[in-house]
């Protein structure tokens, strides 16, 4: 569903704290954190503060974040809302067709995997920066460019738009952008069968990441340094590094990526999380459903007790006597527990259940609730 665009008043901005102008900012370093829900919220602030100040450049990089967000969450109609949204802007509104216009025209079409048109976009964004002698522009664009050549299979175009850009991080500090671009040289040498240099050029990303803390390049660098091992045949390292970016990565984030790396750990003989119906972490206790991912009891020991309980042995009756004894210590009452286990219960059901009217784990008996034993249990320490 399209979204209006920002209609709030100049006179409005001039009213707000100047810490709104760091809102990009902060966005960008949630964004580096995978906290994706936090950074989606920063970055809509962001578009509207800077679309209403008419600083059409930081507007545009705002929405260039949620496109890479939105993609990576497979949110396909958030993506076709920011892509109409900017259209309007163009046709209706007389938006500037600046590079950086192009640019995130040339993102939206790639999310929605239309490559021959994100390259034509890509090429007008570079034209423009070039005219506008915008070395930063310039650089965004060239990677556009070879990310398309490289999805086409024009792996030595793609090189030689990474050549040109290695010449200018020389001279400019753009370090996310630089590690983007080593991971995509990487990727490139792999598909030409030039696995070894490819996991140098990871090691360069590394030593990078060293000075640029960014968990989302550094799962990133992890799956990719796995299929590369994966490539040369070292399937204990490919085990390893798919293994260390599977518990790093967080699946309502990072969809695809998640997805990614499950598939390629099945292949390897791993078992996944997206095997289970349920999977639980001892050490974190945090569980993750097949559908409804990550559950978060927000230290409610009450919960997390009826669960383990229920966790340790499926199909198993515990009693009401049972229950009240083992969560609350207390000798079993019906006038004081009934309710009170019926509540608790409930609760629980809401957390972990999909769908609360057909519930699909908990089940009640004669004389006490139970797990359905068909139901796929990961246990994690």
């Amino acid at each position: 569903m399209s979204r209006e665009a920002p209609t709030e008043s100049r006179e409005l901005v001039t009213e707000r704290p100047a810490a709104d102008d760091s809102l990009l900012e902060i966005a960008k370093l949630h964004y580096a954190n995978c906290d994706f829900e936090i950074a989606i919220e920063k970055s809509r602030k962001a578009a509207e503060y800077f679309f209403a100040k008419k600083d059409i450049s930081n507007y545009l990089k705002a929405q260039n974040l949620l496109l890479r967000m939105h993609a990576e969450r497979d949110d396909q109609d958030e993506i076709t809302a920011l892509k109409e949204k900017l259209q309007d802007l163009v046709l209706k509104e007389g938006f500037e067709l600046n590079s950086r216009t192009y640019y995130t025209l040339g993102i939206c079409a790639f999310t929605k995997g239309q490559l021959e048109l994100a390259l034509e976009y890509f090429q007008k964004s570079l034209a423009i920066a070039l005219a506008a002698d915008n070395k930063e522009d310039m650089c965004f664009a060239i990677n556009g460019v070879a990310i398309i050549y490289m999805r086409m299979g024009r792996y030595q175009d793609a090189l030689k738009e990474i050549y040109n850009l290695q010449v200018f991080f020389q001279i400019l500090d753009l370090p996310e952008l630089k590690m983007s671009t080593q991971l995509l040289n990487g990727m490139i040498l792999r598909r030409l069968g030039r696995t070894e240099e490819a996991l140098q050029v990871y090691g360069d990303c590394y030593e990078l990441l060293k000075k640029n803390k960014n968990l989302f390049m550094y799962i990133q660098l992890l799956f990719t340094s796995g299929m590369a091992y994966k490539d040369l045949g070292n399937l204990d390292m490919a085990r390893f590094y798919l293994q260390l970016a599977k518990k790093t990565v967080d699946p309502r984030s990072l969809k695809r990526t998640a997805a990614d790396i499950d598939k390629v750990l099945s292949e390897l003989g791993v078992t996944t999380q997206s095997d289970f119906d349920l999977v639980f972490n001892a050490t974190s206790n945090s569980l993750v459903e097949r559908k409804k991912g990550r559950v978060d009891f927000k230290n409610q020991f009450i919960l997390l007790d009826l669960l383990h309980l229920f966790l340790k042995k499926p199909g198993q009756v515990h009693s009401k006597e049972s229950i009240t004894e083992k969560l609350w210590n207390e000798s079993y009452d019906p006038a004081v527990h009934d309710n009170k286990i019926y509540v608790t219960i409930k609760r629980l059901r809401q957390l972990i259940e999909p769908d609360i009217d057909k519930p699909r784990y908990i089940f009640r008996a004669k004389n006490g609730y139970y797990l359905n034993k068909e139901t796929k249990i990961m246990l994690e320490q």
